[in-house]
């Protein structure tokens, strides 16, 4: 078996703001005037993003998040809409406040091995991350905790690779084998909150520091995960 190399470190700046539903309104009439939809975008410019994340039996990721340890990694399985033809295993790094994504696809018949605890079909793929997955879900036992899932809506502007995202609706689930089902239910988590999240590599242009008026609003530490895992 050769395995693939790992792709370089990219760390991009990422910066969050909770707001009202009727400010992420107005937003999104500003931003759909000035920028485009991301690719995945549906008939009315949004999709629904579903995630299950991993953690330690001593929730090392979340502890590490509330405790704003600088360096730390998450784990994350994730599709979009009723899509799951395209699942991805992500993990997320921060670094002194900048964010970085490894990605790794996986297939439905794949995830639901991972998920009914068949691990070892990582071993045999040439990808580094899932190596490094099952190396952690063997040594830190990662195991899933809980199902995140929210609507977004996302803008893209190419220069500083900018990347607009409103979130909203988040609802949250402990993990269950249906993470396939769209359909499922889950318990409302936001409390009326939208989270705006501008993501750019070195620099952020002025027309969409202007666009979304962030001189006006304080950024947050917030986190959908750490959120959610409030409702267990």
């Amino acid at each position: 078996m050769t395995i693939s190399q790992k792709p370089p470190l990219r760390l991009r700046h990422e910066l969050k703001y909770p707001i009202s539903g009727q400010d992420a309104c107005i937003l999104s009439a500003q931003l759909r005037k000035l920028f485009q939809h991301d690719a995945n975008a549906g008939p009315e410019g949004t999709y629904m993003v579903r995630s299950l994340y991993f953690d330690t039996p001593y929730d090392k990721a979340l502890r590490q998040k509330l405790d704003g340890v600088d360096r730390r990694e998450k784990f994350r399985l994730r599709y979009y809409g009723a899509d799951t033809s395209c699942i991805r295993l992500e993990k997320k790094c921060k670094i002194n406040g900048l964010c970085s994504k490894y990605s790794a696809k996986l297939t439905a018949a794949q995830v639901r091995q991972l998920l009914a605890g068949e691990v070892d079909f990582l071993l045999r793929e040439e990808h580094p991350l899932l190596l490094e997955f099952y190396s952690k879900l063997r040594g830190q036992q990662l195991a899933p905790k809980t199902i995140v899932t929210y609507m977004r809506e996302a803008f893209v502007y190419p220069p500083g690779n900018v990347r607009i995202t409103l979130d909203s609706g988040l609802h949250t689930g402990l993990f269950s084998l249906d993470f396939l089902s769209p359909q499922r239910y889950q318990a409302p988590a936001s409390g009326g909150i939208t989270i705006l999240e501008v993501k750019y590599d070195a620099f952020l242009p002025e027309v969409v520091s202007m666009a979304v008026q962030l001189l006006g609003r304080q950024a947050s530490a917030y986190s959908k995960y750490a959120q959610c895992r409030s409702f267990d």
